[in-house]
């Protein structure tokens, strides 16, 4: 993605892209879906069981064939074979959403959200604008996608801005937005293709990633990098869409029966993959991460959110950033306020308690 220096992509498993995923109509709605999430990961076994769910329920008149792992190529190679007609569907990361409309970077801005849900709940105040972009540019929103929450893994340790900068951080190769952003900031930013991240590491052409500890796991990029920042960036998220024609071509209570799956699909992500990044972070510290600490001087949050700030605009429509930040802030009202309420009963159920207190 642009935002996080487009590396921002946990989902990936490069590969070639083989000639079955050849151009042909979706007859009798045989879908073809691409995606970078790995085969074989929660994401892939996700889509699988959806995709096996959709057969069933509509009785074979619907089937879903994925091509997982980047078999398909990147994220650009399958849009634009969704374009002329290959691809039907697909699994993408923001960065991928991105190159349909740069709206989607606001899903991604470095500290600009605290909590997970914190950002669910900018997400479900945005979704009728992100996906009237989607079906503006001729794309239908199937569900949401949820990866963890990214962080720096690196070769060294990066306690502070100043490591950070010693050291040569990934970015996907044509971000040149992002580039310029990084250097205009003090920092070493590498372009490297998606296939080049490990090799990247191999040879020291890259000493830091940004990706989800489960994706860190799944693709085993923590035996390269095998420090951790302890903070946590931003989510990382996506969407499973279709284009429109193809499914204009699906009848309306069909339509329905799919978007029931994807929804019960999304839900459970939504429940589960938090707790499987902590996990994750478990896992890869039992066989040789180090988690570095965050570094408590302000300069380290300082610094990210006056990267955000400058994305207004410039890498994100500056309406979606209002309307973003004004949700987060709504959001954030509503939790101090109801942690007061708490506190004020609290400290009434004290009283009442103490001796002389009021008794009912």
């Amino acid at each position: 993605m642009r935002v996080l220096n487009r590396g921002l992509m946990v989902w990936i498993v490069m590969g070639l892209v083989v000639s079955s995923v050849s151009s042909s109509p979706v007859a009798a709605a045989a879908l073809k879906l691409a995606t970078l999430v790995p085969e074989g990961s929660v994401w892939d076994k996700g889509l699988r069981e959806m995709g096996a769910q959709w057969k069933r329920k509509t009785q074979g008149r619907v089937s879903l064939r994925i091509y997982a792992g980047g078999v398909a190529g990147s994220e650009s190679d399958i849009l634009r074979k969704m374009r002329i007609g290959q691809l039907h569907a697909a699994a993408l990361t923001t960065t991928g959403l991105e190159e349909i409309d740069l709206a989607f970077a606001v899903l991604s801005m470095p500290l600009f959200y605290d909590s997970f849900e914190e950002f669910l709940y900018v997400l479900d105040g945005l979704s009728p604008q992100l996906e009237a972009k989607l079906e503006a540019k001729g794309y239908v929103l199937l569900h949401w996608g949820h990866g963890g929450w990214v962080r720096f893994f690196s070769r060294a340790p990066v306690h502070g801005i100043e490591d950070l900068r010693k050291q040569k951080i990934y970015v996907t190769a044509g971000a040149d937005e992002m580039v310029s952003m990084w250097r205009e900031n003090g920092f070493r930013p590498v372009p490297l293709a998606q296939t080049d991240i490990m090799t990247g590491f191999q040879t020291g052409m890259i000493d830091v990633l940004a990706t989800t500890p489960l994706a860190a796991l799944s693709l085993q990029w923590f035996r390269q990098a095998s420090f951790m920042h302890e903070t946590g960036l931003a989510p990382l998220s996506g969407a499973t869409i279709i284009k429109l024609r193809d499914w204009n071509k699906i009848t309306e209570a069909d339509q329905k029966l799919l978007l029931a799956d994807a929804s019960a699909l999304e839900e459970r992500q939504r429940r589960e993959i938090p707790a499987q990044d902590l996990i994750a972070i478990e896992e890869m510290s039992k066989r040789g991460l180090t988690v570095t600490p965050a570094d408590p001087s302000a300069e380290w949050h300082s610094t990210a959110r006056r990267i955000a700030e400058s994305m207004r605009g410039k890498l994100v429509p500056a309406e979606f950033y209002d309307a973003a930040k004004a949700l987060r802030d709504e959001y954030r009202s509503r939790i101090e306020s109801s942690a007061e309420a708490r506190e004020s009963a609290e400290s009434d159920a004290i009283a009442i308690a103490e001796p002389g207190g009021v008794s009912r």
